[in-house]
């Protein structure tokens, strides 16, 4: 028979004590690869949405309480587009299949207006913020970059902490009906200058009817800067 532990000389004890030492810091040990629910929701949102998914967009997820936090992958998802609202099978990384639910907000980053903008003004960088808002409250027809914003020309009043409506605002008006204006001719190489008169709003680029004030006749130019228009012929 074997003898017992307790009876091995002490030497011996403490060899097998530095082996069984070793050999528990050999043993392999399985990887924590447990991740927050609300991580593998957004995830798991994200792929559905596919290409439907805004720039920028990103998730909040919010888990009713009570529920398992983490877990290792999702197995089974379903969500509402339209409310957001998700109910998903969690496997656990103790191999457990945990039922969660909740609100997974579409959420995308949008410039506001930070005070009340009036029509004709030109929106400055200090006029707006960037805030997060739900993509609910925000459409395919707003505003949703910085540059879209800066310089241009508002056409409708601006509310402060509300999206902006891409018809509510245009590129600057250079030229305004009745504005007197120079006319740069441009005929194989040649530029000749006349007076003229705006019958026509115009921004830059854009294309303007005027007078000729020494011929009476109206020509159609292109808006090229503040009381200049470029016409050929």
């Amino acid at each position: 028979m074997p003898r017992p532990a307790a009876l091995l000389p002490k030497p011996i004890r403490c060899l097998l004590g530095l082996a069984a030492i070793a050999l528990a810091a050999a043993a392999p040990t399985r990887p924590a690869t447990a991740a927050p629910v609300t991580d593998l929701v957004a995830e798991r949102a994200t792929q559905d949405y596919g290409p439907g998914l805004p720039d920028q967009g990103y998730f909040k997820v919010r888990l009713a309480e009570g529920l398992t936090r983490e877990g290792e992958l999702i197995r089974e998802f379903w969500i509402d587009k339209d409310t957001g609202q998700f109910i998903a099978n969690v496997v656990t990384d103790t191999g457990e299949v945990r039922r969660v639910w909740g609100l997974a907000t579409l959420t995308v980053p949008v410039p506001v207006p930070v005070r009340r903008i009036m029509p004709d003004s030109i929106v400055q960088p200090e006029d707006i913020e960037t805030v997060e808002l739900p993509w609910t409250r925000v459409n395919a027809y707003a505003v949703t970059e910085e540059a879209g914003l800066v310089g241009m020309q508002v056409r409708r009043m601006l509310s402060p902490g509300r999206p902006v409506q891409l018809q509510s605002v245009m590129p600057p008006i250079i030229i305004a009906r009745g504005d007197r204006v120079t006319i740069q001719l441009v005929h194989k190489g040649m530029q000749l200058s006349a007076a003229g008169k705006a019958i026509s709003d115009a921004h830059l680029g854009q294309e303007v009817r005027v007078v000729n004030l020494s011929s009476n006749k109206t020509i159609v130019g292109v808006a090229r800067g503040d009381g200049l228009v470029e016409a050929s012929f």
